[in-house]
Formats: structure tokens, sequence, C-alpha cells
């Protein structure tokens, strides 16, 4: 791959879950809320806007006018806040389409976005952005055709609700899964369906297994998996690359270096997410920070 057109990258732009946790306990992996985006194929496809995307937006100032797709997993805080702070929505000449999940009643992702940005919540209203947004509302099963690229869609264990992608593109195929619990009957078929032979899976490991079944402080019923379920996953279903994604708040560098070190053990093509980590969807698969 050299062009543009002719790449699938992925990059990192909030890996946190829960609560944006800026310091110096968190500066390795970052402390942004989750905003990943993949560029494939000449489209530029976003997922999720927690705190991420306000760097994301910043980055791409110096080469306007922009375009892309943005895709939310759901509407729980960490994942819509930082839409507000991305400066590209706001500026005439930019367009975005953009999709989600209608929850319960009707409400749409349009109209969830709407009311965070609405008084009092956000001095400013969703209607002042001057870029064209299109708004979308998507299915459990859906499949989005973005120019020779596919997203498709499947249904996550999550309170509310919540969407993972699989996107897929010539050869290459990569999967964002965030924000799901796994069964303690066995491993989820919808999840399995989106990260089936995936060179790349993007996989919510909030937890540790320790963390999830203590005794006291049990996470049963968080919505939220471990590492170890992550690397059930990736190898049932045959993954190239388990990125470990949407860190607990409360897991400084020091703990989240004994996390990766003891999955690439379990599963040797494990890695942790870090914020501006960039991976290559190729042969090899490469890496940079």
């Amino acid at each position: 791959m050299s062009t543009e057109e002719e790449q699938f990258k992925i990059h990192f732009w909030g890996v946190r879950g829960s609560i944006a946790c800026p310091g110096t306990a968190t500066v390795r992996y970052g402390g942004n809320t989750p905003c990943v985006e993949m560029l494939v194929g000449g489209h530029r496809l976003i997922f999720d806007a927690g705190t991420g995307i306000h760097v994301l937006g910043q980055s791409l100032l110096g080469n306007l006018p922009v375009s892309g797709h943005l895709f939310f997993s759901h509407s729980h805080w960490d994942h819509i806040q930082g839409f507000p702070f991305f400066s590209p929505a706001f500026m005439e000449g930019n367009e975005f389409d953009i999709y989600g999940g209608v929850i319960p009643h009707g409400v749409t992702i349009e109209h969830r976005l709407h009311d965070q940005m609405n008084q009092p919540n956000f001095p400013v209203p969703l209607q002042v952005m001057g870029a064209n947004l299109r708004f979308h509302n998507i299915d459990y099963g859906d499949k989005i055709q973005i120019g020779d690229v596919t997203v498709a869609t499947g249904e996550l264990n999550h309170p509310g609700g919540a969407m993972g992608y699989r996107v897929s593109w010539q050869d290459y195929t990569a999967a964002y899964i965030t924000d799901t619990e796994h069964f303690s009957t066995g491993l989820d078929r919808h999840i399995l369906a989106l990260a089936d032979r995936a060179d790349v899976l993007i996989y919510d490991c909030t937890y540790t297994d320790e963390e999830y079944y203590h005794p006291r402080t049990s996470k049963i019923g968080w919505g939220h998996s471990t590492w170890q379920e992550g690397v059930k996953i990736a190898a049932a279903a045959n993954v190239k690359k388990l990125v470990i994604f949407h860190h607990d708040p409360i897991h400084d560098d020091k703990f989240m270096d004994a996390i990766e070190l003891q999955s690439i053990q379990a599963f040797p093509g494990s890695i942790v997410a870090r914020e501006g980590m960039k991976i290559m969807v190729d042969e090899t698969i490469s890496i940079a920070y």
C-alpha cells in the first residue's frame, strides 16, 4: 500500500473509558475518552466522539475542507462528550455523515447530540455548527457502503444498548467492539460475527477478570468486559491482532504495562491501545507511535 486511497490505517485519538483522566500517571497510554479514526481506501471513518475527537479535530485544521463518516457505538457521556469541541464541525465547507442507532422511545443520535448541546448542558446549540451534517439512523445487522468500504453493524451487550462495527475493504477487516459485557454462558455470537478472521480487533477490556469477579466490588452487570475475555474472542475468531481498549480510568501506566505483558503471554497478537498509536492494516500489520 502506498497512496492514501490504497491504505487502511487506524489512528487512536482516545482510548480511555468512563471519564477522561489526564495526568502524570496516565501520560504514556493517554487519558482521553474513545475516538478511533480509520483511513480506509481514501475515506475517513471516525468511531465515537469522546474527548479524543477534540485532538483529532485540531489535527484536521491544516487540511481543510475535510469530510468524514462518524459512527457512534452509543451515547453514554464518555462517547459523545467531545463532539461539541470537534472544531471541523463548526466550519462551513466541511461535511460529515453521522450514524447511530435509535434507542427506545424513538430517540435518534441527532436528538441525543442536540440535547447534549442544549441549555442548560452547553452554551452553544448544535444548530450553530456550520459544517454540512447528515444524520443517518442505523440498526443492528445493517451494512453501510462507503465507496468500496463496507461497514457492518452488530448488537452489543451494554445497558441501554450499544453497536459494534466491522469495517471491510479489499482483503482487510477491522472490528470496533467497545462497551459490551461478555456472557457467563459462552462467547457472544454477535461479537464472534463482527470479529470473524479480522486483521485487527479493537475490544472493550475495561477490567481484569480479578476486578470483574471480585467478591466485594464485582463489576458484573456494569456493561464491560475483560482482557481475558478479549483473548478468548480473538482466539475463537482467528483474529490476527487484538487491541485492548477502553481502559478503566483507575488503571495507570504501570497497571497497563502489566496487562500488556500478561495479554501477550496469553495471546501473542495482543497490544494495549495507546493514545496516538497508529496501525497500518496490511500483510504485516505494522504499528507506530
